[in-house]
């Protein structure tokens, strides 16, 4: 899952994706209601999450929070991807159980190589 409010981000974190691994299932949603409400509904939990913090509606810490409390998703790796690099964001979100902490890449060869590590 990749969960950002900002569609062009969005966009080219898919198609990015697509060219990494084409067998990828990629679901994107736009802000931490969505994401919610997706995951209480879905059939099948998703491996990982890629977690914006800066959104409307419900925050990515907010997010964080609520999945980390609910067991049913502790195998589900959680990973930052936010423009922030502020060492207070890096550290809140691990200790409420981030897994991973990404600053969003500034091109697009960046990003690939990322999804690839990841």
């Amino acid at each position: 899952l990749l969960v950002d409010d900002d569609k062009d981000d969005r966009e080219m974190f898919a198609e990015a994706m697509a060219e990494v691994d084409a067998s990828a299932q990629l679901t994107c949603l736009e802000d931490g209601v969505s994401l919610l409400d997706f995951l209480m509904q879905a059939k099948q939990d998703p491996h990982m999450i890629f977690l914006d913090l800066n959104m409307p509606h419900k925050n990515g810490k907010e997010c964080l929070n609520e999945i980390r409390k609910c067991g049913r998703f502790d195998h589900v790796a959680v990973i930052i991807y936010s423009t922030s690099s502020s060492p207070k964001d890096v550290e809140d979100t691990f200790s409420k159980g981030a897994n991973l902490y990404i600053c969003k890449p500034s091109s697009y060869k960046e990003l690939k190589m990322l999804i690839r590590m990841i």
